[in-house]
């Protein structure tokens, strides 16, 4: 183990066992106390005990749907960069997805994709009925457009795994990836989790969710064998394909399921690494920087203000043991959490609670969750707003 991941280690080890300080064993208690209480908060980051909650407010089931619809979960929502209200989709009705689920956009093809009114969850739009079968993730960009994955395939093998960019009145204008065929190549997607528009234009792909089930070296070895992916892809403004980087693996620039992606304000993109409970940080070349461990089993990412927002959805008793459902909140140049805010208690899911798998945060600092299969029977709605008092 490299003395800088161990330095993390212990570092994060000493804000969740809630010690003063972790100072050299050379240096005098009073030398510890110090730099210790002004740069920790109180407070456990894994369990959230202790730790202040910024948006105490829960309003559950937030937001309307059409006359005759039915919740169904999601995993992704965004803030549009323009007027500030949220850009959502819903399953068209299905509480599971992926392929072989009993309802999904294709059999049901009412439009999945949403555009909500921030203060009052009012729809003011809907569209993308016909065009895909499960969607994923979704990004609003600078220009207007709307991007969402297509996470999963039909059975006729016509629809699925693509990445679709629509104008803001719901036309399809683009197409990424090859309709109803997953793979490994270059215009081949296999289950895209997430799509983001960088800084020049360029669009980002993560791409792979099934490295996150694999447990041992043995089920990565067949994973890879087997054509799984765990990677990003680049594509020019124009949709052309540029560069990859990353497969299915535990080093740094390798994933098991990159499940979420954002941009801080120096242009670096974050990956939410999904089964390797972490964030990698790379440049726009897909060279790797940094990464982040203080965040959990994180299934969403939001930077705003230079603070990280990551929603952990999926830590549980036997995956990741003893670490607790919510958003954690911390800054972007650093490794520790500053603020938490909690799941819903749920009793199949002891001591970790149940917490949405989308953030968003808008420019009041409301936080809005997109509730997962996991947490939606908790939620009974798609999603949930936390507010500031």
């Amino acid at each position: 183990m490299s003395s800088k991941r161990t330095l993390q280690l212990l570092s994060f080890g000493c804000a969740g066992s809630l010690l003063a300080g972790c100072g050299a064993p050379s240096e005098s208690p009073a030398a510890m106390e110090e730099p210790a209480s002004a740069s920790m908060p109180a407070g456990n980051p894994i369990s959230g005990e202790g730790m202040p909650n910024p948006n105490p407010v829960v309003t559950q089931n937030w937001g309307d749907l059409p006359e005759g619809r039915e919740w169904g979960s999601t995993a992704g929502v965004d803030i549009d960069p323009n007027d500030g209200h949220l850009w959502a989709y819903e399953r068209c009705g299905a509480g599971t997805f992926g392929a072989g689920a009993p309802v999904n956009c294709d059999n049901n093809p009412v439009g999945p994709i949403f555009k909500f009114d921030r203060n009052t969850g009012e729809v003011l739009a809907n569209f993308g009925g016909g065009v895909m079968v499960t969607p994923h993730g979704i990004h609003a960009a600078e220009d207007g457009t709307v991007w969402v994955t297509d996470f999963a395939g039909n059975a006729d093998g016509t629809k699925g795994h693509q990445v679709h960019q629509f104008s803001p009145e719901g036309e399809l204008l683009m197409s990424l990836g090859t309709a109803g065929q997953p793979g490994s190549g270059p215009n081949q997607l296999n289950q895209p989790n997430d799509v983001i528009v960088g800084p020049d234009g360029s669009i980002y792909v993560s791409d792979g969710h099934q490295g996150q089930n694999m447990t041992s070296n043995q089920a990565i070895e067949q994973g890879l064998e087997a054509g799984a992916t765990g990677r990003i892809l680049k594509f020019a403004p124009d949709g052309t394909f540029i560069k990859e980087w990353g497969q299915i693996g535990v080093r740094h620039g390798e994933f098991r399921t990159p499940h979420a992606m954002e941009f801080d304000a120096e242009g670096r993109l974050w990956v939410a690494d999904r089964g390797n409970h972490r964030i990698e940080i790379f440049d726009q070349e897909g060279n790797y920087l940094e990464s982040r461990y203080a965040y959990g089993r994180i299934s969403g990412l939001f930077i705003q203000d230079g603070m990280v927002y990551a929603i952990d959805s999926e830590s549980g008793p036997i995956n990741h043991p003893n670490w607790r459902n919510g958003v954690r909140i911390g800054p972007v140049d650093g490794d520790h959490i500053t603020a938490m805010i909690p799941p819903f208690e749920r009793e199949n899911r002891v001591y970790q609670g149940t917490a949405g798998e989308g953030v968003a945060v808008d420019a009041d600092g409301n936080v809005f969750a997109a509730e997962g299969p996991n947490s939606l029977a908790q939620a009974g709605g798609a999603f949930t707003k936390y507010s500031v008092q």
